[in-house]
């Protein structure tokens, strides 16, 4: 492992309304929360994603700051930045879409720098399957893990070709429902497995405010998410989720089912604090000291004695 951690996804702004609350234009983008998250770790972390030139300096200076690699960031002149707005009900688990402007998505050839093509994980985040598959085919070496993520409209829309790229990972991590609609399958247990036929060793499962279940081979872990008083804005969880679980596994001199469970506990605690502001405030302004406290939290919620007679 050399602790090298590449990251394809979108850095983007969104405008977001909650029950608590309405944003204008603030940062986000799946490659933002997963660097943000995994920058608290010791992981070289390098994005390759794509901006338009109305991507505000002060945002790439906080990236920098957070000693994120952007080298593969393109900036298309002219374009503008990926834009998403949308608009989460009474339970935050369903969310309306009213804008998508896909912008410079539309001309997003993804480039790995060489320094980065030898990187021991490779996270491809939630975007087009040819672009996770053409990262791919730019690596130099074979990595450790390649983790990936996905999303019903890709299932839906590029269903073969997200099949090719299942079949090259060793983690997939996605919801519930993402899950029965990839396998046909309610039981999320069974499901799991057929996701593993698929190809990755790991499933991840997310269920939200319920927590996730990691399943390998005939092992299944379940991590519990932290109840929380208020829940602001749910956006970017699940990628603060993933950023931290493959942040601690890049420090890990081996990669086993009891790194990832670990792994699993550290994405759950990164996730609870990012639902507690809007956008990536509250992953801006974390320190490791909070996390580690949090997660001591997360240790005492499954933590019991148990006397077999």
């Amino acid at each position: 492992m050399n602790q090298k951690l590449l990251v394809i996804g979108t850095m983007a702004y969104d405008a977001i309304e909650t029950p608590f609350g309405k944003t204008g234009k603030i940062l986000g983008g799946c490659a933002t929360y997963i660097g943000l998250a995994a920058s608290l770790f010791k992981a070289k972390c390098g994005i390759v994603s794509v901006i338009g030139d109305d991507f505000e300096q002060e945002h790439l200076d906080l990236l920098k700051l957070r000693k994120l690699d952007l080298s593969g960031v393109e900036t298309i002149k002219g374009e503008k930045t990926f834009f998403w707005s949308g608009k989460y009900h009474n339970d935050l688990n369903t969310r309306t879409t009213m804008e998508t402007q896909l912008n410079v998505l539309t001309k997003f050839k993804p480039i790995v720098p060489d320094h980065f093509k030898d990187a021991s994980i490779v996270l491809l985040g939630n975007l087009d399957p040819n672009l996770q598959l053409a990262v791919l085919n730019q690596l130099s070496n074979k990595p450790t893990l390649v983790v990936m993520d996905t999303m019903n409209f890709w299932i839906e829309s590029y269903r073969e070709k997200l099949d090719e790229v299942i079949g090259k990972v060793d983690v997939i991590s996605i919801n519930d429902e993402e899950a029965r609609m990839i396998t046909s399958t309610h039981s999320l247990v069974e499901a799991a497995k057929k996701l593993q036929q698929m190809g990755p060793k790991y499933v991840i499962i997310k269920k939200g405010e319920h927590g996730a279940l990691l399943f390998h081979e005939n092992q299944i872990f379940c991590a519990p998410a932290l109840p929380l008083e208020k829940v602001f804005d749910p956006t970017g969880a699940g990628d603060s989720f993933i950023g931290g679980f493959v942040g601690h596994l890049s420090q890990c001199k081996n990669v086993s089912f009891e790194e990832m469970k670990t792994a699993t506990i550290i994405g759950s605690a990164m996730a609870s604090f990012t639902v507690q502001k809007f956008g990536t405030k509250s992953l801006e302004e974390l320190i490791l000291p909070e996390l580690n406290e949090r997660l001591d939290i997360f240790k005492s919620l499954t933590e019991f004695e148990l006397t077999l007679t």
